[in-house]
């Protein structure tokens, strides 16, 4: 048998994996964004990017308002239609009874300053991602509730 010894990936690199593989089930025309929350090394819950359920895409109604408005990428996340990743995956937890407190959250790109608030709530302990965003608010919010975030790669979006 052969020696599997510096092929197997980190856990920060496995679940990060896992988290691309969620977001490809995104409907954003803008940004495919994924989110998992790993407790104990467990993955108890995930999500991506899309509108509320039962209501159409945004490809369905002539596309992104947000496009149409040029908002730029980072700012009034409100006029979104999309339920964002990682409130999803938050969604996903509470509907299923699972708590979170204590857990990490795996997201492909940082959480914007609503999900940031809504992370902290959770009891999110630490963030993982993979790319960056342009949300000075989210960062200096997470900062200050001591949730520290882990940047994977060196990719940054501006």
């Amino acid at each position: 048998m052969e020696n599997n010894k510096g092929k197997r990936p980190s856990w920060e690199t496995y679940f990060m994996g896992i988290t691309k593989l969620v977001a490809k089930r995104s409907t954003c025309l803008r940004r495919e964004v994924g989110a998992i929350i790993v407790k104990d090394r467990h993955i108890v819950a995930t999500g991506y990017n899309g509108p509320p359920k039962g209501v159409p895409h945004c490809d369905e109604i002539g596309g992104c308002l947000r496009e149409k408005m040029n908002i730029p990428s980072g700012e009034r996340h409100e006029i979104c239609r999309a339920v964002h990743a990682e409130q999803n995956a938050i969604i996903q937890a509470a509907k299923t009874g699972i708590n979170i407190e204590g857990s990490d959250m795996f997201v492909t790109t940082q959480p914007c300053f609503i999900c940031a608030k809504m992370m902290i709530n959770a009891g999110i302990k630490r963030i993982f991602i993979d790319q960056g965003y342009p949300d000075e608010l989210s960062t200096e919010i997470l900062k200050e509730a001591g949730v520290e975030v882990i940047q994977l790669s060196s990719k940054k979006i501006d």
